[in-house]
């Protein structure tokens, strides 16, 4: 029976080696992450407290960093040992390399499998509480970039059906465009002031309409100015070959950007991918890995994740009490999205009678 592995929160990455030269090279057999010419960072990028360069030794050939003309600068990877110099760093790769690619892997899965605060939609911009996980359920505004619930803009449009007025956004209550032309302009002006919503969603639009390599490059550019969804995207796109080489290392490396941010989506399909991974090839602690991704998941929300996780707990791959916080923290995550304007909204959307505000569509 497999049960799920206790959470270990290292913090070895401020430490500062004060040992002889011979103990520094038998126990930093460590860690290096990437190709041959890993950058290394700069001392002084570390936090105040965490460094004493009078004590760190270059782990090649043992200078410490008390001297002024030598600034030792610390492995990017690993975040355990410090160099003077790039040859030095080259020379002892070979003793560095499998420890640090080991404790590059313990660093990167600190930060895969911390809990986000909350999912990547965030809360409506009206009422403050956490949007859904449905995009059905929210309005993305052409005029603001706001992503609204859509119990707030169905109270916003059945107060200005009352009162007899124009249309206008839920948010910035901007008038509503009246043509498609003048939607296309507001979206125009939003692209060109670099709004990273509106650059996704315009890839979208030339994705449905075959343009994948163009589609790609608004992703490309979402993406790097912190766009989450466009990451899901990117992913999408390594993964089909839309607009892109097909490539398996890029497309989880933004499926897991993606997860980090809170994003449910690509947390479950990491969920999914390491589930495979054990079953087709058999990969050792796979199946604990893809339960953490789903608990994840399902305590933001997700409903297919807290039902892969019952599959979990049926089959001794969590406990109990591991099922129990999950199951109590999804429904208090469900139970917060709720309020009377976005049931009446709900209603009325099941009547077919709510017409949304227009959006970036």
């Amino acid at each position: 029976m497999r049960h799920l592995p206790p959470t270990f929160h290292l913090n070895t990455t401020n430490t500062t080696w004060n040992v002889p030269m011979y103990l520094l090279q038998r126990a930093g057999q460590s860690l290096l992450w990437g190709s041959r010419d890993t950058i290394m960072s700069s001392q002084t990028d570390a936090e105040p407290a965490d460094i004493n360069m009078m004590m760190c030794f270059c782990a090649s050939c043992g200078v410490t960093g008390g001297d002024e003309t030598k600034k030792l600068k610390r492995c990017t990877a690993c975040k355990l040992v410090h160099y003077c110099s790039v040859k030095c760093q080259k020379e002892h790769r070979p003793q560095h390399k499998r420890a640090c690619k080991k404790r590059a892997t313990e660093l990167r899965d600190e930060i895969l499998f911390r809990r986000p605060a909350s999912s990547n939609c965030g809360d409506c911009p009206i009422c403050c509480l956490p949007l859904s996980l449905d995009p059905k359920k929210c309005r993305i505004m052409g005029c603001c970039s706001k992503t609204v619930c859509h119990g707030c803009d169905f109270t916003k449009q059945m107060s200005e059906l009352k009162q007899v007025r124009k249309q206008t956004c839920s948010f910035c209550r901007h008038p509503s465009p009246e043509t498609q032309a003048e939607l296309d302009q507001i979206r125009l002006k939003r692209i060109e002031t670099n709004d990273p919503l509106a650059l996704r969603e315009t890839g979208l639009k030339q994705r449905d309409k075959g343009n994948y390599i163009s589609a790609f490059e608004y992703y490309t550019k979402a993406a790097d100015l912190g766009d989450v969804e466009a990451h899901f995207h990117l992913c999408a796109s390594y993964a089909l070959g839309q607009g892109v080489e097909m490539n398996e290392k890029k497309k989880l490396y933004h499926m897991e950007k993606a997860a980090i941010e809170g994003h449910v989506k690509a947390r479950f399909n990491l969920g999914i991918h390491e589930w495979n991974l054990g079953v087709n090839e058999g990969k050792v602690g796979s199946f604990e890995r893809a339960a953490k991704h789903f608990i994840i998941a399902a305590n933001l929300g997700c409903i297919k994740s807290m039902e892969n996780l019952k599959q979990c707990y049926e089959n001794g791959l969590i406990s109990k009490e591991d099922y129990t916080v999950a199951l109590r923290a999804h429904h208090d995550i469900l139970d917060a999205m709720k309020s009377p304007q976005r049931d009446a909204a709900e209603e009325s959307l099941r009547n077919e009678w709510f017409i949304p505000t227009f959006n970036v569509d």
